[in-house]
């Protein structure tokens, strides 16, 4: 689960509901030949929603005859999961959440930037809140916004309006909230605006790489003590490098937004029982795999040497995993 990416050449910016399912529904009629709940099960990502897996799904089961767990993220009423749109974000707040304990810290009254507008980074900023944090910036591709004041759940109620219904820019959150800043983004510097506002943590929720060597630096010399990552592999290799000299909380990708796929196994979980699990044993459940995820990334770290590098403690922990499963079971 969560190992493989796929992606088209389909941009879904201005198409119509109609366009977009006789996309996905020619998408799936090749993808089917190679998925199944017992073979690869596929979840949403970036552009790639709600009703992008409903239209998916509903071609899935008319080429299949059948109604199985084969996608993730699917809609309540067809065999969703509670918290399972949530699950990213709210899973990289509880994986920081658990480095800050390991310095006696919590979350309470941190200063928070987030990238992206997207699912995972409009659940970042509610669980943010949730715990006492102070999210203060959004972005999408055209640019990004910073809000002083911080962003309450009044605000983020209308980003979820903005981007999941409407399907808008976030540039229009400082039209609706005259006190933010906007600022678009510019292609030609080396370094991202978001990135060099003063703050106590960083969120990455956007996309891949949207984080480089520069972009760590203005971070670490702001005061940002914490970095989560809820994208997928949001910072390049140097600026990788760059958190670890600076012996900064370094939550990587693979282990901070594992929040995801664990909850795909649990609605797939659900799925095979059928049964519905309530949204408080779901949260439970999610934010005790992201407990466990971190423990073993922390202890593996010291186990091998390098003790607070969660870098080297999640590439261990998950590498011993595969190794020792292809060694049990032989030359296959």
């Amino acid at each position: 689960m969560g190992g493989g990416k796929g992606g088209s050449d389909f941009d879904p910016k201005g198409k119509s509901d109609n366009e977009v399912m006789r996309f996905c529904q020619s998408f799936m009629t090749e993808l089917s030949r190679h998925i199944g709940p017992d073979t690869d099960v596929p979840a949403g990502d970036i552009g790639v929603g709600g009703r992008e897996i409903g239209f998916l799904f509903g071609q899935y089961k008319r080429l299949r005859n059948e109604f199985s767990g084969v996608l993730t993220g699917k809609g309540l009423a067809w065999g969703g999961s509670l918290i399972r749109p949530e699950a990213t974000g709210y899973g990289c707040v509880y994986f920081a959440e658990e480095m800050l304990k390991t310095k006696k810290q919590t979350l309470e009254g941190k200063v928070c930037l987030v990238s992206g507008s997207g699912n995972v980074s409009q659940y970042t900023v509610e669980k943010l809140l949730d715990l006492g944090a102070k999210p203060i910036t959004l972005s999408d591709s055209d640019g990004a916004i910073y809000d002083a004041d911080g962003i309450d759940r009044e605000k983020l109620a209308f980003v979820m309006d903005l981007k999941n219904n409407r399907r808008g820019r976030i540039k229009e959150y400082t039209e609706k909230f005259k006190k933010a800043v906007y600022n678009p983004t510019d292609k030609k510097l080396d370094h991202s605006w978001l990135w060099n506002i003063k703050a106590d943590c960083a969120f990455p929720s956007a996309t891949q790489n949207e984080i480089n060597a520069k972009d760590a630096a203005n971070l670490i010399k702001n005061g940002v003590k914490v970095v989560s990552e809820g994208a997928n592999m949001p910072s390049t290799l140097d600026a990788t490098k760059a958190f670890l000299d600076a012996k900064i909380l370094y939550g990587p990708a693979k282990a901070a937004n594992a929040g995801g796929v664990a909850t795909s196994g649990l609605e797939m979980s659900q799925n095979s029982m059928r049964i519905a699990w309530t949204r408080e044993e779901v949260d439970d459940r999610l934010h005790k795999i992201m407990i466990s995820i971190h423990k073993s990334c922390f202890e593996t770290a010291e186990k091998y040497g390098t003790p607070g590098n969660y870098v080297n403690g999640a590439n261990i922990a998950g590498f011993l995993k595969v190794a020792n499963s292809m060694l049990d079971q032989g030359l296959v």
